[in-house]
């Protein structure tokens, strides 16, 4: 695969005829795994029985693999439907009441922010948004930011690796250590970081974290994952109570038996996560995200060159992966995002945040540079620039 240099979409299933430059948003995955994904669902409709009676054996080695990419031991996480899962199973795990407070940012995803507005509305505790002010120039000032909300009643924090509107790489090491020695529970929701940016779980030393393979791991749809440290793992409670709730025969851990066991359902996306990490392998795909790196940092430049905006955060790694949002003209959101797949199919999300518009623009090993060129000259277009 030639990646982001050039490279044609024969291993993805993507129309030929969209600019697809929104991979955060539900991810793509490569022919090669989905055909993976595919078998194992044949194999469950081929003998039931005997599938399911393997279940958790194959889950323990698909769990084996993915906690080796990961930087974790394979019994320190569980397979979940998406990072939104994990996040609903620690909050509404957690015994919060009235006085205490969840810190969380004005970056934040809104499908877990309502997580936590429900579990705070529910519990009588206060949900606590810190502003961080865009732009933003050191990785210093996200955590001041942030931690000038902490109080004494701060039970919680909440907050993501890679911010879904913002696209910024959040410095989440530092406020896990802060957390920590705060006595403050850490819970990243890191639905956009495996398989984008390095990650090493166990090193990073957050309390819970919530993530999801099926975006820039490119596995099936169906593919998140919620880890929790050793000694974090007696808070949680089953978000679904079945057959891994006081099992007949106990596995070695009982945060794995109360999540991962939960009766009839299709775990084929889960078993197929394996097969993205060794497409990954095969592909050379270190040198696949730098390709993607590169070609997002020029979009990025070139969007900004257009509408005059300032960058949201200074140039690198350290600040972005694969996806870069920018600040545009004042502007219907969703209006423009429509006319740009419309009229030009351009497919890329554009969302209000605070009083600016944003445009999110996200590089994946299937796009070129002639794809960038397409955004430019469309948002050219249809906001007359």
């Amino acid at each position: 695969m030639r990646g982001a240099s050039g490279g044609p979409r024969d291993l993805f299933l993507l129309r030929r005829d969209v600019v697809f430059l929104n991979h955060g948003s539900f991810g793509a995955c490569p022919r090669p795994v989905f055909d993976a994904y595919h078998r194992w669902q044949v194999a469950f409709e081929a003998e039931p029985i005997d599938f399911m009676k393997r279940a958790r054996e194959r889950l323990a080695g698909a769990r084996a693999a993915l906690a080796a990419f990961l930087g974790a031991a394979p019994d320190d996480l569980v397979f979940v439907t998406n990072a939104t899962t994990g996040a609903n199973i620690v909050a509404r795990s957690l015994e919060l009441g009235p006085g205490d407070e969840v810190l969380t940012t004005d970056h934040e995803y809104g499908g877990v922010d309502r997580v936590w507005r429900f579990v705070c509305e529910q519990s009588g505790a206060r949900l606590v948004r810190a502003a961080v002010p865009l732009p933003v120039h050191s990785r210093e000032a996200i955590v001041e930011a942030i931690w000038s909300r902490v109080t004494p009643r701060t039970r919680v924090l909440a907050c993501s690796h890679v911010t879904a509107p913002t696209a910024i790489v959040f410095p989440v090491e530092e406020l896990a250590r802060r957390a920590r020695a705060a006595g403050i529970l850490s819970v990243i929701d890191g639905a956009h970081a495996p398989g984008q940016i390095p990650l090493a779980l166990e090193p990073l030393g957050a309390d819970f974290y919530a993530g999801n393979c099926h975006k820039w791991m490119c596995a099936p749809k169906g593919a998140g994952f919620l880890y929790a440290r050793r000694e974090a793992q007696d808070l949680l409670r089953p978000l679904v109570v079945s057959w891994g709730w006081r099992p007949e025969k106990p596995g070695p851990s009982r945060f794995i038996d109360e999540q991962e066991w939960q009766g009839t359902r299709d775990i084929a996306a889960y078993l197929a996560v394996p097969a993205a990490i060794a497409f990954f392998e095969a592909n050379g795909w270190d040198a696949v995200r730098a390709a993607c790196h590169r070609l997002v940092g020029a979009a990025r430049a070139a969007m900004n060159a257009l509408t005059g905006q300032p960058a949201l955060t200074p140039e690198g790694p350290a600040w972005y992966g694969q996806m870069a949002s920018v600040f545009l003209p004042a502007c219907d959101p969703e209006a423009t995002s429509n006319r740009l797949r419309e009229e030009f199919g351009v497919e890329v999300p554009i969302w209000q945040w605070g009083d600016r518009q944003l445009l999110r623009v996200s590089v994946q090993g299937y796009n070129t540079p002639e794809d960038v060129d397409a955004l430019v000259g469309a948002v050219r277009g249809v906001l007359g620039l």
